[in-house]
């Protein structure tokens, strides 16, 4: 194949930018954009992609040239646009959530088996994110042992004024734990090595946006597969102090030693993002792992040429979509949720 053409679908959530950037730093070329409206991200997607052409939706679908499509529309419109999408011989790097119910995880995983396409959830924070790179490498050399619980805090600023209406609604974005926890639910199977896990412990709350009763607000999940256990704290309370959207942290356990993450900021510490600090038999210390690679997006175009699943097993992929949404339906539901 010569160079990779993509083009980028729905400008919902300004996570598109890192997905364009992603792909085009790998070396693949942005072939054109298509969004329905003029959603908020659109401005700057067109600031930071000046060159590319805005296209008509099924021109970019029926284009043979193009090879991957990049999808982050509202997320009750996600499955279907993918699912058009592979149908029409593209693969598909969709944000998350890339699914909000059972029915459309069906439909999706029938798509993949029908047209041998692939399907990829960008889970930013593993896969955009140099410090869990570098985990990922810790780990499979053996740095802390055999890894038996992993702890993922992901908190979030809501900047409530900015956001659209679909974002205070669980019928268009799917829940806090469908949306935000799939990340830390993915990297618990990375990390541990598990196939599946066993959801112990789930919630929901809405505690601080009485103006949005649809809103949650909060959540939790415990998870346990047959050899390791993992817990999951999101919510959307970061206070206006913090110099950026969260103070995410990841922490994995080892038989041998532990990691810390602090992905994003240390707080009222070190400058910068990406620390990692290793503690195991014979080392106790800080790394600084803003240099490390991101081999999601190079590993999505080997995978496009040579079909294969390098970027992240797709059974992966439907097994954390599955899990955020059983821990969603099956979550105890607290503050003003529980009132309505």
């Amino acid at each position: 194949m010569d160079q990779l053409k993509f083009a980028a679908l729905g400008m919902d959530h300004r996570h598109i930018y890192g997905m364009t950037q992603g792909m085009q730093q790998a070396g693949a070329e942005l072939a054109g954009w298509w969004t329905e409206g003029n959603p908020q991200p659109r401005a700057g997607f067109i600031e930071r992609f000046p060159k590319a052409p805005e296209r008509d939706l099924q021109d970019i679908l029926d284009d043979p040239e193009i090879a991957l499509v990049l999808i982050a529309c509202r997320p009750d419109r996600r499955a279907d646009l993918a699912i058009a999408a592979m149908r029409g011989g593209k693969d598909v790097m969709v944000d998350k959530p890339g699914c909000i119910t059972p029915d459309e995880l069906t439909r999706l995983q029938t798509t993949v088996r029908e047209t041998g396409r692939i399907w990829s959830v960008n889970f930013s924070e593993r896969f955009e994110v140099p410090a869990t790179s570098e985990a990922t490498r810790l780990v499979r050399d053996g740095a802390i042992g055999h890894v038996v619980q992993t702890v993922g805090l992901g908190p979030h600023r809501l900047n409530a004024p900015t956001r659209p209406d679909w974002f205070f609604d669980a019928a268009t974005y799917g829940g806090i734990l469908t949306d935000i926890a799939s990340h830390q639910i993915e990297q618990f199977l990375h990390f541990t090595g598990s196939e599946d896990a066993e959801i112990s412990l789930a919630s929901v709350g809405n505690f601080a946006n009485p103006d949005h009763p649809r809103f949650e607000d909060f959540g939790e999940v415990s998870l346990r597969s047959p050899h390791a256990q993992g817990y999951i704290r999101v919510d959307w309370y970061t206070a206006d102090a913090l110099p950026n959207w969260g103070d995410g942290r990841l922490f994995i356990t080892g038989t041998e030693g532990t990691i810390e993450l602090r992905k994003y900021v240390d707080v009222a510490g070190r400058p910068g993002t990406d620390h990692l600090f290793l503690v195991n038999g014979t080392t106790c210390e800080h790394i600084h792992c803003a240099d490390a690679p991101l081999p999601y997006f190079n590993n999505l175009i080997t995978d496009i040429c040579n079909r294969t699943e390098t970027t992240c097993p797709q059974a992966r992929t439907f097994k954390v979509c599955d899990l955020a949404m059983r821990a969603q339906h099956l979550a105890v539901r607290r503050g003003k949720l529980a009132e309505g």
